[in-house]
This record gives C-alpha cells, structure tokens and sequence, in this order.
C-alpha cells in the first residue's frame, strides 16, 4: 500500500481523536504527509548551561539540575504550577499552567532532570515556562546535539501534540517503516547532482546527527523538489507546443518599416534587439508563442511591444494590450500614440470608464478591423469584445491576472493568438520559468541611452523620521513620491 493511502489515524501513538486534530489543523491526513511535515528550525543541544548564565537573548537553554519543591498557586484561570530548579549553583523557576496533575506524576523531588526551554524575565529574575524535561539517563537521546522544532496550534497542544510529541510520532513513523523508503530518482541523477539517496535524506531531515547530514538532507530535498518543477514545466511545454498551432508571422512590412526609420525615438539596445529576434522567432515557427518579457522600468519593454504589435498588423492581424489598472492602460495608450503620432495606425483605448456611446462605437469597428490595436483592462475580455482577426495579446504584469482571464482573450480569436507578457517585477530566470512555468522567458537587461539605472535601498524602522525628511525635500523640488 503506498504511504498516501495509509492513514494517519492507524499509526501507533495517534488513533481517532488525534487523527482528527492532525488533519484538521496541519493537513496530515496521511503517513507519507508526517514523512513531509519537516521541522521548522533546528536548535543545538549540545551545550548546557548554568542559570547565573541566563541572559535575555538567549532564544533556549539547556540545564541540568535537579527540581527542590512544587507549589499550587492561585485559583481558577490563573492557577498554575511553581517548581524550584536548581543546577547545584543557582535556583530558576519553573512554571506550568496546564497538564498541572501530569507534572506531579512524572517529575520526582531531587531526581536530576535535564530542563529545556525558553527564559522569560519576570521582574529581576528569569522563569522557564512548560520546559521539556527528561531524566538524566535520557541525556544521549535529548541532548545529543539538533532538536527538531515542528510547528504546532493551540488546539494541537492541548490535545498533548507539541513539537516533542510530532517528534516523537515521527520516529514511530520511520520505525514502523523500518527507515527505508522507496527512491524518486535514478542512480544517474542521484550521481550527476552529488546527492544523497531518499533515506538517509529523510532520516537528515527529521533527526540529524551533524549540521553537515542537515545541509546535505536539505539540499536533496530542496534539488528533488525542483527536479519534479522543472520536469513538469518542460512536459506542459512540450504538449502546449505540440497541441496549439499558432497564427504564422511571415514578413515584416511596411508598417514596421516606416515606424523603425521614421518614428522610432532612439536606438534600440542590443537587449531590446535580442528580444525583438527572439519574438520574431517564436511568431515566424508555426507554434503559438508564450513569452514573458522581463526588464526594469524604463527598459523599454512597451516600445519592444509595440514592434511586435506591429509586426502583427503587417500581418493582416491586430493587436490588443491588457494592462491590470486604469491608470497603467491610460499609461500604455498615450505612450503608444505618440510613438505612432503621423502614422495611419487605428489605436483605441477601452477600460470600464470608457462610455457607453463610445463602446458603442467602439464595439463594431473591433468587430470589422477597422481598430488594429486595442489597449484596456478586465473590460477587454468582456463577452461583448470581439475582434475581428486577433493575431497578437499583450499583457502588462500577468501576476496580477488569473490564468482563466489570460485564456479567455484566446477566445477573442478565430485562430491561437500569440501570447506576450511584460514584466517589470525582477525575477530570476529559474524562478520565473517557476511561476511562469508555460512560458518562455526573454531578459532586457540593458537600459536606453541617458536612462539612469533605478536604485534600490532598504530602511529600517529606525530611520523612518530621516526618510520622512529626505520625502520632503524631494518633495520641494517639485518631484514626486508613491507610497505603497
């Protein structure tokens, strides 16, 4: 039976009711989800302490000692449990506020105990708080170096299912399946990319003996994780090429031309240049293009764009850009217009402020190809927006569109349209083959003449009142400030 079948109810340790606890609050609703449950953080219990030690930085400590007296205090919601620990030099509290009965029975007067936890300043002195606390003879199993952390929810703890517990169900887990399990990758990979096999990965991850077998554990988890990515990714790729015939951009015309010699307002970069070949590319093979567009502001994404938009018009095709905010589709409209400004190029704007007498107008010229290049919003895929030969989509920040309102612009077209998206979020290449996992991914990594790279820098909340200042003073110079 394989691991996703076995229900978590039926390991020994959990049963019904924290079964039920387990798939409600952490989605473990089988043993192969507690195998994947990794720990949070990990901390050194290697080292041990004495209470004079005791700072307010420290996160955890670790003492040994032996506990002196337990008191009941207080009434109702504010009765709690107070021990007196003590490591042979110096005395700490030690306070319970549940699971009172459960203390008394397991923890001894002046037996040594190892204590476990986190100290909190209660006026001049430290107190620890619902420790772990484990016999001394139990000192090579507890303190024998990294301490998994899990997270957990109030209603896991009180159902007796901390972080130890999860531990602890965790080396029933593996017991029970006698610490081997199946391998997801082939020798040859396992081979090329230096990583260690399966079980011993998931052995690192839950109990690790060293650093070193917890690097080495989570780097082959973390290598297995974006394997699986990146095979699914190149998979979808391959059967979108191979089902989705695109429209054929066979010639760059006229309307290229006169707008390349005659009205282009610079050089293109040779990034811009790169990218321009990539998209002709892509719209010259017969397969419908995907391609994400990366570069910063200022990059002069919009003008690559508009060149293949244009490409597109040459084509006997038109064009439409879908930008995720009015302001940004007003934006791209008159940037756009002035770059066409004396050519014969129909270019119309369309968002949801956009009247109904001019939609009305608007409507029939789309329909009859009179309007080749359409810029809007969401009011773009509205069933009432129909094109009459859509050959090309742009749309400007993709992230802030869901996949269904990219689709439904295809439906706009009697044949595939290409897809062309921009971005001016910086992404790595492989992370945006994540993201963007059905599209291919071109860079423009170099900035127009005279354009000055945007930097960046970060403040911390303690410089907010000099930031403030320095907001100000551009402000007086007549220069503008966006607050997100």
């Amino acid at each position: 039976m394989k691991l996703s079948d076995r229900d978590i109810t039926y390991l020994q340790g959990v049963g019904p009711k924290r079964g039920d606890v387990l798939k409600k609050e952490i989605e473990v609703y089988s043993f192969e989800d507690l195998l994947y449950y990794f720990p949070y953080k990990y901390i050194d219990r290697s080292r041990f302490y004495y209470i004079h030690e005791i700072d307010g930085n420290m996160p955890f400590i670790q003492i040994r000692g032996r506990f002196l007296s337990f008191e009941t205090i207080g009434e109702g919601r504010t009765r709690r449990m107070v021990a007196k620990f003590s490591d042979g030099r110096s005395v700490i509290d030690i306070v319970w506020f549940k699971g009172l009965n459960f203390v008394t029975n397991k923890i001894k007067v002046n037996k040594e105990y190892i204590v476990f936890g986190k100290p909190t300043a209660f006026g001049s002195k430290y107190n620890i708080a619902h420790p772990d606390v484990d016999p001394i003879e139990e000192a090579d199993k507890v303190a024998a170096g990294l301490t998994p952390f899990y997270n957990t929810t109030e209603k896991m703890k009180s159902n007796y299912l901390n972080s130890k517990a999860i531990q602890t169900l965790e080396f029933t887990l593996f017991q029970t399946l006698q610490w081997r399990f199946d391998e997801t990758l082939t020798p040859a990979v396992i081979n090329r990319a230096k990583v260690i096999d399966l079980s011993s990965a998931l052995k690192g991850i839950h109990f690790p003996e060293s650093t070193r077998q917890l690097n080495d554990a989570q780097f082959r988890l973390k290598f297995e994780e974006l394997f699986f990515i990146q095979l699914n990714i190149l998979r979808y790729t391959k059967q979108r090429q191979a089902k989705l015939k695109g429209v054929v951009f066979t010639r760059v015309g006229e309307i290229f031309h006169h707008f390349y010699e005659k009205n282009l307002p610079f050089t293109l970069t040779n990034a811009q240049k790169r990218v321009v070949k990539e998209i002709r590319k892509d719209m010259g093979g017969g397969k419908q293009m995907n391609r994400l567009v990366q570069g910063d502001v200022g990059s002069g994404k919009t003008l690559v764009a508009l060149l293949c938009m244009l490409i597109a018009l040459d084509n006997g095709f038109q064009a439409c850009l879908m930008a995720p905010t009015e302001i940004l589709a007003n934006q791209h409209y008159e940037t756009i217009r002035e770059f066409l400004k004396g050519m014969d190029v129909n270019v119309r704007l369309l968002t949801g402020s956009t009247k109904k007498k001019e939609r009305n107008e608007l409507f029939p010229a789309l329909e009859k190809g009179e309007i080749q290049i359409l810029i809007g919003t969401h009011a773009l895929i509205e069933d009432t927006v129909n094109f009459h030969r859509l050959g090309l989509v742009v749309i400007d920040e993709q992230h802030r569109f869901g996949v269904a309102q990219r689709a439904k612009l295809w439906t706009k077209a009697t044949e595939v349209p290409h897809i062309l998206v921009m971005t001016a979020t910086p992404i790595p290449r492989t992370l945006a083959m994540t993201l963007y996992g059905d599209l291919d991914v071109s860079v423009i990594d170099e900035l127009p003449p005279g354009r000055k790279p945007i930097q960046t820098e970060h403040r911390y909340d303690n410089k907010r009142a000099s930031l403030y200042k320095f907001l100000e003073s551009e402000i007086t110079k007549g220069r503008q400030v966006y607050i997100v």
